[in-house]
């Protein structure tokens, strides 16, 4: 078994799920009572954040607590928002922009390269771009990895997904 095994850590989301949860929201935005006329709107801007825009500040926390519900039963992670400050729009509306988390930041792929370093198994952690690719003679090494990623994940601010396992 001369050839190395491995796969690669990073941090995406399925779009089309996501767009499936906001229209869903905006589907409870048009029925709900308290938020049928108050002239609410939820849309996805460029594919990289989600702009929220309501009334006031309150019904503004309900369209998110709706948004997150929608987001989990697609099983999407709620780690991918990251909600912006609640600012003021036209007509005394307010708006929130809540970005979309995609790939690992440098510092997080740094961070999770350490964890594998730490571990000591003879594995080889490099920083691919948005991603990490970790290798090793031994697939029980890599098994191992992945099992320290998955209890390391409340500590990292990211949704985690393990592909390109050869």
């Amino acid at each position: 078994m001369a050839k190395d095994a491995s796969f690669d850590i990073v941090s995406q989301y399925d779009k089309q799920e996501l767009i499936n949860a906001l229209d869903q929201v905006k589907r409870e935005l048009s029925t709900r009572f308290d938020l049928k006329d108050s002239n609410s709107d939820i849309e996805l801007v460029e594919d990289k954040e989600i702009l929220i825009t309501t009334a006031d500040e309150m019904k503004l926390k309900n369209i998110f607590d709706i948004l997150q519900s929608k987001i989990v039963k697609r099983n999407l992670s709620l780690k991918i928002l990251d909600p912006g400050k609640i600012e003021p729009a036209l007509k005394g509306a307010v708006k929130q922009t809540i970005k979309l988390k995609k790939g690992l930041s440098t510092e997080l792929a740094k961070k999770i390269t350490g964890f594998i370093k730490d571990a000591k198994l003879k594995v080889q952690a490099s920083i691919q771009g948005d991603s990490v690719r970790v290798s090793g003679k031994n697939k029980d090494d890599l098994q191992e990895v992945i099992k320290l990623i998955k209890q390391k994940e409340d500590s990292i601010d990211a949704p985690i997904q393990f592909t390109n396992y050869r």
